[in-house]
């Protein structure tokens, strides 16, 4: 499959609103039936594109529902910071950013369930897609932190427990633990690698 020719800055807004069409009808599309039910003819049937038109902005289903998972990331930042994180130490405020987080895929399981198992893909645009999360992430867990932070720790910090988040969804999505055991092996990482700051 060739690799999609535009990016997202590089669009007229038509296109960018078909590109959008196309990742409200996966979001659609995977909360109601997971990943097997996010069939690139039923995206563009749903979208009203067509299919051909899937392939301009994305290069398979992994990094279409990948790049769901960007924007949601998105739409989580900018309520993080309408609503900064809550706790007495960084470490509290770290978990209250990262339960936050959690909670909001667990009201949608099946479409966590998807792009969990999408963002799994070696599809080198999900690859891409993995570093956009991991940066936005990176950015809201910032929140939680003190501005005197030291900044290359900080993201040594918050990049390990991305990593922590994303192995404890994975086993969350494949019925390994419940999701509050996802919440407390966050809070135990995080307790474990910030509490000596305060």
């Amino acid at each position: 499959m060739s690799q999609p020719s535009d990016t997202i800055d590089q669009l007229t807004k038509s296109q960018a609103a078909r590109r959008q069409r196309v990742v409200e009808a996966a979001l659609e599309l995977g909360a109601e039936g997971g990943y097997d039910a996010v069939q690139m003819r039923d995206v563009a049937a749903r979208a009203n594109v067509a299919l051909g038109t899937i392939y301009r902005y994305f290069s398979s289903k992994d990094h279409l529902l990948a790049a769901a998972l960007v924007e949601w990331a998105r739409d989580l930042e900018r309520r993080v910071t309408v609503r900064p994180p809550r706790g007495r130490t960084t470490a509290d405020r770290v978990v209250d950013v990262l339960r936050r987080a959690t909670r909001a895929m667990e009201l949608e399981p099946k479409l966590s369930a998807a792009v969990v198992t999408a963002l799994s893909s070696n599809d080198l645009q999900v690859a891409q897609c993995q570093r956009e999360v991991g940066t936005i992430m990176g950015r809201i867990q910032g929140l939680a932190f003190p501005s005197d932070f030291e900044p290359e720790l900080q993201a040594r910090i918050t990049q390990a427990l991305g990593h922590v988040w994303f192995s404890s969804l994975v086993g969350w999505v494949n019925g390994w633990v419940g999701i509050a055991q996802t919440g407390d092996e966050l809070d135990s990482a995080a307790h474990l690698m910030l509490d000596q700051f305060g």
